[in-house]
């Protein structure tokens, strides 16, 4: 059976039509006032952006979300969870602080922010799952605590899942650092003879897994976490990983996390995705590049695999752009993921995910 995803083209002529008001009907056409409890802890999952990066959902729309919340007589909450890797996410202090620079403060989206994982990353609950890989997964505890939650996510481009969506914010976003190392669990190499000796890997290590020996990057492997911060700031594309071994494990890995973030609540949380400035990287990443397609508008779901799959066929629908990051596949129809990141099979995460019984690849799509 399919799911409905409804769909807002970013199309508009009068202040009836404007994004604003969109993102609030998208809330109401998909029902979920009915995911909402009165009293409800209710978290809005999002990612506040890493500085440097200006790609994030601007926090105007969230707040739409919000009022719709509180409009519920729900107790509505920002929030995400500290990164594995360096940077201005890594613990609460610097997290927040980084959110109020983007624009994430009371003043502006009228609800709080909590990181969900606490200062250091270590308010976890272990929660059950049925995974190939995981009989149980570490989930922030204000995540798991929360009565219902709203997934609000940027679609777009990853060097090793081939995109972001629903399921990748549920994963590693609901993760504390202890389950997304459990998540990576790859170890990149490096590939001598690109090598130029920059540095720039071993500045960005967490934990100083790699140094330069003789002017060239060695990794030690006892030491890595599998973070890919090597690998995103590689000018030479010097460090890679076995991509036939290592990422459909990965990809399980993180459907299954996926799964323990909305274990119990299933029926308590909506999805909102947002296809708009569709960049080739995560928005850990402390630039955004130019976008890969036009932008194409907002969906909204009550199913995570249904949401993402959609999402992933309108984005491969464009025509895609020359003077981006995409190199190939720039015709309708032609995966634009792959035209980034040569070895990546994104769809790989709904097919995982739809196994796991998260929801259906198969979805009716809605125009409101």
């Amino acid at each position: 059976m399919s799911s409905p995803v409804y769909f807002a083209s970013l199309r508009a002529r009068d202040e009836h039509s404007n994004t604003v008001s969109k993102v609030k009907k998208l809330f109401d056409c998909a029902g979920f006032a009915s995911l909402i409890s009165r009293r409800d802890r209710t978290a809005i999952k999002l990612h506040f952006g890493e500085l440097g990066n200006d790609s994030y959902i601007s926090p105007v729309f969230v707040r739409q979300i919000v009022e719709k919340v509180k409009g519920c007589g729900a107790l509505p909450f920002l929030t995400d969870t500290n990164t594995l890797y360096l940077g201005s996410r890594s613990n609460a202090v610097d997290h927040i602080s980084t959110a109020i620079l983007h624009g994430f403060d009371y003043a502006v989206v009228g609800a709080p922010v909590i990181i969900a994982d606490g200062l250091c990353g270590k308010n976890i609950t272990y929660v059950p799952i049925k995974g190939k890989h995981f009989k149980r997964v570490a989930i922030a505890g204000d995540i798991a605590g929360a009565d219902s939650m709203i997934v609000l996510t940027h679609f777009k481009g990853h060097i090793v899942s081939g995109f972001g969506g629903a399921i990748k914010n549920l994963a590693m976003g609901c993760a504390p650092p202890e389950g997304k190392r459990d998540q990576h669990k790859a170890h990149p190499y490096t590939i001598g003879e690109r090598c130029i000796g920059c540095g720039k890997c071993v500045g960005v290590c967490p934990k100083t897994a790699l140094r330069l020996v003789k002017k060239k990057a060695a990794i030690d492997k006892s030491l890595c976490i599998g973070c890919f911060e090597c690998m995103t700031v590689c000018p030479e594309h010097a460090i890679d990983i076995d991509w036939v071994s290592e990422i459909p494990k990965f990809v399980e890995r993180l459907v299954e996390y996926a799964s323990g973030a909305v274990k119990g609540k299933e029926s308590k949380t909506g999805y909102i995705s947002f296809l708009t400035r569709i960049t080739p990287d995560c928005d850990c990443v402390p630039w955004s590049d130019a976008a890969i397609v036009p932008d194409i508008g907002i969906l909204a779901s009550k199913d995570p695999v249904a949401i993402d799959a959609a999402s992933f066929d309108l984005v491969n629908d464009q025509q895609g752009f020359s003077d981006s990051l995409l190199h190939t596949h720039h015709k309708k129809g032609q995966d634009k993921f792959l035209g980034i990141w040569d070895e990546t099979d994104g769809y790989r995460q709904i097919r995982y995910a739809e196994k796991m019984g998260m929801g259906s690849s198969r979805y009716e799509l809605i125009a409101i």
